[in-house]
């Protein structure tokens, strides 16, 4: 039976945890009251649902990763499987050519596939997860302009690009975000697998002693990942009604800085989905805030930048400080 320090243990995190998304939610809102304040349009229906729609994409992507950072790993090639997958949906998407099932489940399909090579590269081959995926965003960047010839593919029907489109004044990208967000968030809690990531960024070698396959889990992670970033390129080629091969740049920073704030932990073992969410409403509403004021895009990939740092600086000092208390 584990003892009273064991059990306060394991609640530290949880507890660390809720106040990380407690103090997003804070800023959310003192951030919101003071766009309101300079631009009272921030608030109209217009604008929010603006907001709801550019976060999508970034969501999506931040789900994936999520998994892939609960295992102590990283995935640097998610803007690159965005332009490759959506290259591959656009060139099957030209009107009668297919049903809408096939762009969408090839553009899956392709990021699925570039995930488990990253899988399988760090799990079999045993390399850093940051150099293998790097290579990957390198590779899929290239074979995105191969398959285009270094052009937008353009002539995709209208049933793929209604995926952009309003239901009942709803984005559809958002509400494809919500059902992968709570997928995922119930495989986390629900299923073997979820428990298993968790385990594994927590304490691999324990969770290796205690019969858990790594590799395996490892490897799902990755595939997970892999497939949504293959999502989210097929919903921005609707979105911006090409397959672009030059799209998704820097896309995995935004998505890594908003699953960091929203408190899942660089080392493994802590955060979730809820947490990633409110980091991308966050960066969101940032984005969005600073595009109302005019702030010329120089100026705001500086203030991403200085985001990215300070997510990971404030990653690390919690840390050194779970560390000290001896969590």
């Amino acid at each position: 039976m584990p003892c009273r320090s064991d059990k306060h243990s394991a609640r530290v995190p949880k507890l660390e945890l809720f106040a990380g998304r407690l103090g997003i939610v804070v800023a959310l809102l003192a951030l919101a009251a003071v766009l309101a304040a300079l631009k009272p349009n921030f608030l109209s229906a217009a604008n929010l649902t603006n907001v709801v729609r550019q976060v999508s994409i970034n969501g999506i992507l931040a789900v994936g990763v999520t998994a892939v950072l609960l295992t102590g790993g990283v995935d640097l090639s998610l803007g690159a499987l965005v332009a490759l997958t959506g290259v591959v949906a656009a060139h099957l998407a030209h009107p009668g050519a297919y049903p809408l099932l096939v762009p969408i489940a090839a553009g899956i399909l392709a990021g699925a596939a570039c995930g488990a090579v990253n899988g399988a590269v760090v799990t079999r081959c045993g390399v850093p997860s940051f150099i293998a995926t790097l290579g990957m965003m390198t590779a899929a960047r290239g074979l995105a302009l191969v398959l285009s010839d270094g052009r937008p593919v353009s002539n995709m029907s209208p049933a793929l690009t209604r995926l952009a489109g309003d239901v009942a004044g709803i984005p559809v990208p958002a509400l494809i975000l919500a059902a992968v967000a709570a997928a995922v968030a119930w495989m986390l809690r629900n299923l073997r697998l979820g428990r298993y990531l968790y385990a594994v960024g927590g304490n691999e070698q324990a969770a290796r002693a205690a019969g858990i396959r790594v590799q395996g889990v490892k490897f799902a992670a990755y595939l997970l990942c892999g497939a949504l970033a293959g999502l989210a390129g097929v919903v921005l080629a609707a979105r911006i009604t090409t397959g672009q091969p030059n799209a998704g740049v820097a896309y995995e920073l935004d998505a890594i800085a908003a699953v960091v704030i929203g408190g899942t932990r660089l080392s493994g073992g802590v955060g979730g989905v809820g947490g990633t969410l409110l980091g991308v409403l966050l960066m969101g509403v940032i984005g969005n805030g600073l595009d109302l004021l005019n702030v010329p895009s120089y100026y705001q990939q500086i203030v991403k930048g200085v985001i990215i740092i300070g997510a990971v600086w404030f990653d690390r000092c919690h840390q050194a400080s779970g560390k000290e208390r001896g969590v």
